[in-house]
């Protein structure tokens, strides 16, 4: 997108006219840090900054000359989808001395440069704070030695500095993911699924090393995305005797007729000694105990590498803007801050806090108050080793408790990648919650005709990975048969029900209620997990499988528009799916790099098209040569894809020639990516506790009684 002529703000009285922002990154690479760059950049330039950057990290700030450069709009485009960090990181030992950082200093001043946008981990943000802290004493000692002026000294008085943590590792204190995290999430899970297959075919053991040196998130959420028999993580190391444990775990899923075993090792995996616990030890014990085909593969740096996903795009993107907002708001005395992401919103935090808190865990590790480590790593990585306890190791039957409730569980709606997962969960955390499980097939239409049986935990076995919906799924609705389904409700004595789906289940249930007052069979506890692409439920930021569909959305643009390189200037008008939710096209544009996106809940007419290809016509006078425009399905009844196309292609005429693509049903398969199966499996395990919770505040006389209205 060429930067545009006016300079009109979104935000009221913020500006950043006469501001100098550099941007660099430092540290380990990671997936999704030209993304952060990029919006850095072009938000920077955006409210009227000038914008460097500066290239190899900290040491291209000590060496300075060609190193720090002016950035252009133009030069950080298609960027986005390139992995790594195109304006390099480099570890420096020049910048930890004092002469190193006056140096630094020195190259900053003499561009003007006194806003700091630093991409990197907690080693790179702490070297900057400190850089923070002594700026006044640089300025002064530069003054000295005569290479700067005195009024130099006011002028460039204060160094305010922003981060942003890009770690594939998650492991820093205070957000809950980092730029480039689930990316790598993504390389694992390839490797995972690939691997499962021959695991199979061959009825082997695999054991895979994550890394993870300090951190275990990695090998944690890989081990909950594709349902590993065992996890080894720094943080939680395994109590004694774990290895006996592991081999009769091992030993009686195998007995259940399952083919094959993953456990997934992260590389600092140690025991409650401190002892390392290696890949090769792992395998070396299953081969003694078992005497299993047992093979070991270390995944290394290809977890680094490859094309970020949308999720990363998206973060490191808001990240971007949210970073040059915090740096235009700083006065003298805001300390400096770090952004980070609290759930699904973008916060500033206080950036020394949450460095000290990251080596508060290392503490913790290192003295082996292990419990303490996990809650010191925040709520997302407490959750997500709870979660993988309570699906990954079943207790005896003589251990589960008996509630000798019915809870049924069914897919309404389209399907979305996740919803397996979800399915999965629900039935084994139900069964050890001590409740019989029971699987409706083909949604309500399933219901009515009885399609129904019980599900047992080896059931759902390997079920994390599946795309589509392996129960089947309807768009029925259940009012037309009600007094059908309440008969079969009475007839299996179904105590609650779990509805996964999109906005058909929304509706559904929103009939069972209404249908309290005249059949007691739905006066029971009622829950629905929002399931689809079209992340068009009411209620939640998110919804199972928006994420898969996304990323199917960007691989599709990025090989769209990497057919176009090379060739004459063209334009390609890409039609998502949504329904009349906006949230595929405006997300899919954001993490694309589009140019426009058209949307329902955002009207437009023939001017705004019009203008679109006045920009685009302009944009082809640059070095990039290419545009892309994302259309939701339903966003107007007249402006048609095919309208726009024409369009496009009439009024591009002798500039740039326009193509098309209707993505259709493929944003529906594939296999679900690492978000949403974690996603399915989590809030599918709190709404089985939920129901838990209901079930036993309701029971009365032998029976359950939800009130009615």
């Amino acid at each position: 997108m060429a930067q545009p002529d006016s300079k009109k703000i979104f935000f009221e009285n913020l500006s950043g006219a006469g501001k100098a922002i550099a941007v660099l990154t430092s540290g380990g690479d990671a997936q999704g840090m030209n993304a952060a760059v990029r919006a850095v950049v072009r938000m920077g330039l955006y409210v009227g900054a000038k914008v460097y950057f500066i290239h190899e990290g900290y040491q291209g700030m000590v060496d300075g000359g060609d190193n720090i450069r002016e950035a252009t709009w133009e030069s950080v485009s298609s960027m986005l989808q390139v992995g790594g960090t195109v304006i390099g990181s480099a570890r420096c030992k020049e910048f930890r001395s004092h002469e190193g950082r006056l140096k630094a200093a020195h190259n900053l001043v003499q561009r003007g440069i006194t806003n700091l946008c630093v991409i990197g981990g907690d080693g790179s943000l702490t070297g900057a704070n400190l850089f923070r802290e002594e700026w006044s004493g640089l300025l002064a000692e530069l003054v000295e030695q005569g290479l700067i002026e005195e009024d130099a000294v006011q002028k460039y008085s204060a160094l305010h500095i922003v981060g942003m943590v890009g770690s594939i590792d998650n492991d820093f204190c205070g957000t809950d993911m980092t730029i480039g995290t689930d990316s790598a999430l993504h390389r694992i899970i390839e490797v995972v699924d690939a691997i499962m297959t021959t695991a199979q075919s061959h009825q082997r053991t695999f054991v895979l090393e994550v890394m993870g040196r300090h951190c275990g998130y990695l090998a944690l959420v890989s081990a909950l995305a594709c349902g590993a028999d065992w996890v080894l993580i720094p943080e939680m190391p395994p109590e004694d005797g774990w290895e006996e444990k592991m081999c009769q775990k091992l030993s009686a899923t195998r007995s259940r007729g399952t083919r094959l075993n993953i456990i997934i090792v992260a590389e600092g995996a140690i025991d409650r000694h401190g002892k390392p616990i290696t890949s090769s030890f792992v395998k070396d014990l299953v081969v003694k105990c078992l005497g299993f085909d047992t093979r070991v593969t270390i995944l290394g740096h290809v977890q680094r590498g490859g094309t970020p996903s949308a999720f990363d795009r998206i973060l490191a993107s808001r990240m971007g803007v949210e970073a040059v907002l915090a740096l235009l708001e700083t006065t003298a005395n805001t300390p400096a801050c770090v952004v980070s992401l609290y759930g699904n919103q973008s916060v500033r935090l206080p950036l020394m806090e949450c460095v000290q808190m990251t080596q508060e865990v290392q503490k913790a590790m290192d003295q082996k108050r292990f419990e303490e480590a996990v809650k010191l790593r925040g709520r997302s990585f407490e959750n997500n080793l709870k979660t993988y306890k309570l699906l990954a190791h079943r207790k005896p039957e003589t251990e589960l408790p008996t509630s000798n409730f019915n809870v049924a569980v069914l897919n309404v709606g389209a399907p979305a990648a996740g919803m397996n997962a979800a399915v999965r969960s629900a039935v084994r955390v139900g069964i050890s919650e001590g409740h019989k499980m029971f699987a409706v097939s083909d949604g309500f239409e399933g219901f009515y005709k009885g399609q129904i049986k019980e599900i047992k935990w080896a059931d759902v076995g390997g079920w994390t990975g599946q795309g589509g919906s392996l129960l089947g799924t309807k768009r029925t609705l259940p009012a037309k048969h009600i007094d059908k389904i309440a008969e079969q409700m009475r007839m299996h004595n179904i105590n609650a029900l779990l509805v996964i789906g999109g906005f058909e289940a929304f509706e559904s249930l929103l009939q069972l209620y209404e249908a309290r007052a005249t059949y007691e069979e739905f006066c029971i506890p009622m829950c629905m997990l929002p399931a689809t692409i079209s992340n068009n439920v009411p209620g939640t930021d998110l919804s199972i499988g928006a994420d898969t569909a996304l990323n199917a959305i960007v691989e599709t643009c990025d090989r769209i528009k990497q057919s176009a390189s090379g060739t004459k200037r063209r334009v390609f008008i890409i039609e998502t799916m949504g329904g009349y939710c906006g949230y595929l096209a405006s997300v899919g544009g954001l993490a694309a790099g589009a140019d426009a996106a058209y949307i329902f809940e955002e009207p437009f007419d023939i001017r705004d098209l019009q203008a679109n290809v006045e920009h685009l016509t302009e944009k082809m006078k640059t070095s990039i040569q290419r545009g892309l425009v994302l259309r939701n399905e339903n966003c107007n009844d007249n402006y048609t894809t095919d309208f726009i196309y024409q369009l496009y292609s009439e009024e591009g005429r002798g500039v740039f020639d326009s193509r098309k693509n209707v993505l259709g049903h493929m944003q529906q398969g594939g296999a679900p990516s690492p978000f949403d199966r974690n996603f399915g499996t989590k809030i599918s395990a709190k709404a089985m506790q939920w129901i838990t919770k209901k079930l036993t505040e309701t029971f009365r006389q032998g029976e359950v009684h939800v009130w009615c209205c």
